[in-house]
């Protein structure tokens, strides 16, 4: 182990990850204002409502996906009797049609973005920026799935990135776990924790606002003049 693997798989994640939660913190109390993804919507309808509904499904499910291979040790699968197989079944095919649903998604946003003048002329450095690295994470990522687990590819992270990972959250790092993985894993691993540095910087921050009080707001009685009354969500 060499100060250069430390600094790659134990300094770097401690210090993105820092930033991740005072700049969330931060940017929450000095600019509640910009705390959204800035529609533009009214700019352009076509492009945005394949690109951000290829990319936000495919996106949602490629995190759960990164939940049940890392956050969840190998041993509970086997202990409900999910083998090797059927679990790279399901990461292969289902995380490949993820990713899939991803890439294009992220293609759209990007190209909608570069390409249609006025949602250029409105958009920020950021916002390219965070597409890139975004971009950036999702393809290695589903290169290392489809090009490397599905072509027979005999590294586990869930024994080795899995654990290094569970191991930075709960202060007890492994760097030897990842200074043994394959590059394009490093890859994917580097350039998601860079994505967490810029992150609260960016547009991005509109993920931590969904606005689930919708779900449970009551219903505004709207009337027409002289007609039945009509009763829908605000």
């Amino acid at each position: 182990m060499t100060f250069f693997d430390y600094f790659l798989w134990v300094f770097f994640p401690y210090i993105t990850l820092t930033i991740f939660v005072v700049g969330h913190i931060f940017r929450y109390n000095h600019d509640q204002f910009g705390w959204s993804a800035k529609s533009s919507q009214f700019l352009e309808s076509n492009m945005l409502k394949w690109g951000s509904l290829l990319f936000h499904w495919g996106i949602i499910f490629v995190f759960f996906g990164h939940v049940a291979g890392i956050l969840i040790p190998k041993f509970f699968y086997d202990t409900i009797g999910i083998n090797e197989h059927m679990y790279h079944f399901g990461a292969v095919w289902f995380g490949g049609a993820a990713g899939i649903a991803t890439v294009i998604g992220g293609a759209l946003l990007f190209l909608r973005r570069a390409r249609v003048k006025r949602i250029n002329m409105n958009s920020k450095l950021t916002d390219y920026l965070s597409l890139i690295v975004l971009g950036i994470v999702v393809l290695v990522g589903f290169t290392n799935t489809v090009g490397y687990t599905a072509s027979g590819g005999t590294f586990d992270y869930r024994t080795t990135i899995g654990p290094w990972f569970r191991g930075l959250l709960t202060f007890r790092p492994l760097p030897e776990m990842m200074a043994g993985a394959p590059l394009g894993f490093q890859l994917h691993v580097l350039t998601a924790f860079a994505l967490f540095a810029i992150w609260p910087f960016t547009r991005l921050v509109h993920v931590w606002s969904l606005p689930l009080e919708y779900l449970k707001r009551r219903y505004i009685i709207f009337r027409k003049m002289g007609s039945v009354q009509v009763e829908k969500k605000n």
